[in-house]
């Protein structure tokens, strides 16, 4: 089975205090230990402004995880963990490399049509193309 890259992002009641927060990261870490997937960077962004009211918090601590696994079930567990957390009141969980993919393939078709496409290159010493000269005013048949 080929391994999988997620974005897992939760948000923390901003009166929590630290060590509840690195509770929840710890058991987060012991949980990808557990299934064998592995916790490639954690970024605590700490307290910001959210968007909207979320359980009647106007603010929240973030806090950043890239997970790389090749077992659905683990990202399947840690959002369940997430969800009966009390210091948690919001959770997201992203697969980056469906994307990531995309973008590889996307990619390299623009680098083969533009491989494809003649290059248009005018040398200096070639001179620009003369304007068309304006056609002769036209004599009326009054005037002869």
């Amino acid at each position: 089975m080929e391994e999988r890259l997620y974005d897992l992002i939760f948000i923390a009641r901003p009166a929590t205090p630290e060590d509840e927060i690195k509770k929840v990261i710890s058991g987060i870490e012991h949980t990808c230990a557990e299934k064998g997937g592995k916790i490639e960077k954690t970024e605590h962004w700490g307290t910001r402004k959210l968007a909207y009211r979320v359980a009647k918090h106007r603010e929240g601590i973030y806090v950043y995880q890239q997970i790389r696994t090749n077992h659905a079930e683990l990202i399947a567990e840690l959002e369940r963990r997430l969800r009966v957390q009390d210091v948690v009141i919001k959770y997201l969980t992203v697969r980056l490399d469906e994307d990531l993919k995309r973008q590889k393939k996307l990619g390299g078709k623009r680098e083969q049509r533009a491989a494809r496409r003649p290059r248009r290159s005018t040398p200096a010493s070639v001179p620009a193309p003369a304007p068309a000269p304006a056609p002769a005013p036209e004599q009326s048949a009054a005037a002869s």
